[in-house]
C-alpha cells in the first residue's frame, strides 16, 4: 500500500469518527487534531519517497498554518465581540422586535431577523440567541419545533451570502476566491428565497394566535447606562458590519479588522470598569469573555484545515479536481453535489478541500483562457460554492453548526427532521440555485 493511500485512509477513518460522533461520544475537536497530526507524520516520514515537487516539510506546515490562522484568529475575535454584546445585553432589542400576535407572522419575523443578524454575526451564535428569546415566546412545544426548524433554514441562508455569516464564506473571503460586494450583491437574493420558500411552506403548520406572555426580563447589567449599553453594542456590531469595509480599504486580512473591533471594546468596557475591582462580580471585562469561546470548535477547525492541507501537498485535491472537471465539467453540478454532501459531513473540510482543487483564475490566466473565467475571484464556481455550501447544510439536522445547536436545545430527533423538514430545506436550496443561473444568465 503507499503512503498516499495510507494518508487518505488515516483521513478517512477519521473523519468516519468525526461524522459519527454522537454514537462514540468522542469529542470531535479531539479527531480532527488526532488526524491532523497523524496525517503530517506520515508525510514527515514518508515524502521523500513521493518525489513532491518544489516540497520542503518545514516550509509547507508553515504556510498551511499561516493561512489557517487567519480564520482561526477571525472567529476567535468574532466570538469574543459577540459574547461582549451579548453579556451587556445588546440583544434583548431582538426580543422586543419579534413580538407578534399571530403565529404565522412571528415565523415570518423569526425567518427575516434571523437571516440578518446570522449575516452579520454568524449562523452558529445567532441560532443560539433566537432560540433563547423562542423560549420566552413560544410555549408550546409541537409549535416551537418549527420556529426552530426556521432558524435553523434561515440561519444558514443569511450566513451564505456574507463574507462573516459562515466560517465557509469566511474561508473563501480570506483566500480571496470572493469579495464582499461579490458574494453580498450576487449571493443575497438567491439566499433569501432559500429561506423564503421553505418558510411559506413551513406557515401551514402553524395557525392561531400567541398567547399573551408577560415580559420579566432584566438588563444584563443593570448598572450599566443606557448610553454605555447603545455604545458596546453599537461598536460591536457596528465593528463587524464594518470589517469588509476595511478589509477592502486596507487590503490587511479580515482578522486584522476583527482584532481591531476587539481592542476599541476592550478598552472601551476596561474605561466604563475602571472604577471596580478586577474580580468584581458586575465588571464584565473581556477577560472574563475571553474564557468563555469555545476552544474546542477553534481546535476542531485547526485540526480540519491542517489535515485537509495534507491531501493538498501529496496532491490528492488536485487530481480529484481534474476528476471532476472531466467526468462532470458543470460548476452548477459539481457545487450542487458539495452542498448535498455537506448536509451528510462538515462543510468546512468539503470547502477546504475545493479550495485546494481548485486554483484561482488570475488576469494573466483569463487573457489567455477565457473559460476559466468561473474560476476567477467572484466567478460563478465560487460565488455558488459559497451559497451551497452553507445552504446546504440545511437539508439534514446533523449537516451544519445551527443544525446542532439547535437539536440540542430543543431535543429535535434526526428522524423528525429528515421526514418533515429535509424535503422543505432541498425545495428551497433548488429554487436558490435556479434563481442564480437565471440571475447570471439574463441579468448580469
Amino acid at each position: 500500500m503507499s503512503l498516499i493511500t495510507i494518508i487518505v485512509v488515516a483521513f478517512v477513518i477519521g473523519y468516519a469518527f468525526i461524522a459519527l460522533e454522537a454514537v462514540t461520544k468522542i469529542n470531535k475537536a479531539a479527531v480532527a487534531i488526532l488526524m491532523c497530526v497523524v496525517c503530517w507524520t506520515l508525510l514527515a516520514l514518508g515524502h521523500e519517497g513521493l518525489a513532491l515537487p518544489g516540497f520542503e516539510l518545514g516550509e509547507s506546515i508553515e504556510r498551511n498554518l499561516g493561512e489557517a490562522g487567519t480564520t482561526l484568529f477571525f472567529l476567535m475575535g468574532a466570538m469574543t465581540i459577540v459574547e461582549i454584546v451579548d453579556q451587556h445585553g445588546g440583544f434583548n432589542w431582538v426580543r422586543g422586535a419579534l413580538k407578534s400576535r399571530t403565529k404565522r407572522s412571528l415565523l415570518w419575523k423569526i425567518a427575516f431577523m434571523t437571516a440578518i443578524l446570522s449575516a452579520v454575526l454568524d449562523n452558529l451564535t445567532t441560532s443560539i440567541v433566537m432560540v433563547m428569546i423562542l423560549r420566552k415566546l413560544v410555549h408550546d412545544k409541537k409549535d416551537r419545533l418549527w420556529y426552530a426548524v426556521c432558524v435553523i433554514i434561515a440561519a444558514n441562508a443569511g450566513g451564505a451570502f456574507s463574507p462573516i455569516g459562515d466560517v465557509t464564506t469566511i474561508m473563501l473571503w480570506n483566500g480571496k476566491m470572493i469579495t464582499a460586494l461579490g458574494v453580498i450583491s450576487e449571493i443575497i437574493i438567491p439566499s433569501f428565497i432559500a429561506f423564503i420558500v421553505p418558510t411559506a411552506v413551513m406557515q401551514m403548520h402553524l395557525k392561531g394566535e400567541l398567547p399573551e406572555v408577560v415580559d420579566k426580563r432584566e438588563e444584563s447589567i443593570s448598572e450599566l447606562t443606557k448610553f454605555q449599553r447603545n455604545l458596546i453594542f453599537a461598536l460591536g456590531v457596528g465593528g463587524l458590519c464594518c470589517v469588509p469595509v476595511f478589509h477592502t480599504v486596507t487590503e490587511l486580512p479580515a482578522f486584522m479588522g476583527i482584532l481591531a473591533v476587539l481592542g476599541v471594546l476592550w478598552c472601551v468596557t476596561e474605561l466604563i470598569y475602571r472604577k471596580k475591582e478586577e474580580h468584581d462580580p458586575l465588571a464584565k471585562r473581556v477577560t472574563k469573555m475571553l474564557s468563555r469561546i469555545d476552544m474546542s470548535t477553534i481546535m476542531f477547525f485547526l485540526g480540519i484545515l491542517m489535515a485537509v492541507a495534507t491531501l493538498s501537498e501529496i496532491g490528492v485535491l488536485t487530481a480529484v479536481g481534474e476528476w471532476l472537471d472531466e467526468s462532470v465539467g458543470n460548476d452548477y453540478l459539481v457545487t450542487g453535489a458539495i452542498g448535498i454532501l455537506s448536509s451528510i459531513v462538515d462543510n468546512v473540510p468539503l470547502v477546504a478541500g475545493a479550495m485546494k482543487m481548485y486554483t484561482v483564475t488570475t488576469t494573466e490566466m483569463l487573457a489567455s483562457n477565457p473559460e476559466l473565467a468561473n474560476l476567477a475571484v467572484d466567478g460563478v464556481f465560487w460565488q455558488l460554492l459559497a451559497y451551497c455550501a452553507g445552504v446546504g447544510g440545511s437539508m439534514l439536522i446533523i449537516g451544519s453548526a445551527a443544525g446542532v445547536v439547535v437539536m440540542g436545545l430543543e431535543h429535535i430527533s434526526f428522524g423528525w427532521y429528515m421526514k418533515n423538514v429535509t424535503w422543505i430545506a432541498f425545495v428551497g436550496y433548488l429554487a436558490g440555485i435556479v434563481f442564480y443561473w437565471f440571475e447570471k444568465s439574463f441579468l448580469f
